[in-house]
């Protein structure tokens, strides 16, 4: 059941980093900056239950931040056609690997 906030803390989190991207610029936009609030708010209430459930917290941020990272960067790159060169897609890779590692080497 942990991991399963965790997932939740995840898609919470990248929602709302995502939505941080209209708050930008001309005019009064209230909406996005309430999607970050609410989205941050529950990406740390679900984090905390996923810790409350067993999961400890060195793994779940690990986890929680490379899967962050790697869903910001695609969605960056497909939804507001940013740039994702070869050296970027090369660090993506190595934030994940980073994230196996720790998961790999954990005693059992």
């Amino acid at each position: 059941m942990g991991y399963l906030f965790l997932a939740g803390a995840i898609v919470a989190e990248v929602i709302g980093t995502t939505a941080l991207r209209y708050t930008t610029g001309e005019g009064n936009k209230v909406v996005p900056y309430v999607v970050v609030v609410v989205g941050y708010v529950a990406a740390f209430y679900l984090l905390s239950l996923s810790l409350g459930a067993g999961v400890p917290l060195g793994i779940a941020y690990a986890i929680w931040a490379a899967i962050g990272v790697v869903l910001v960067v695609v969605i960056s790159w497909l939804l507001f056609k940013e740039t994702l060169t070869l050296v970027q897609i090369g660090g993506v890779l190595l934030v994940v690997g980073g994230v196996a590692l720790l998961e790999l080497g954990g005693k059992r």
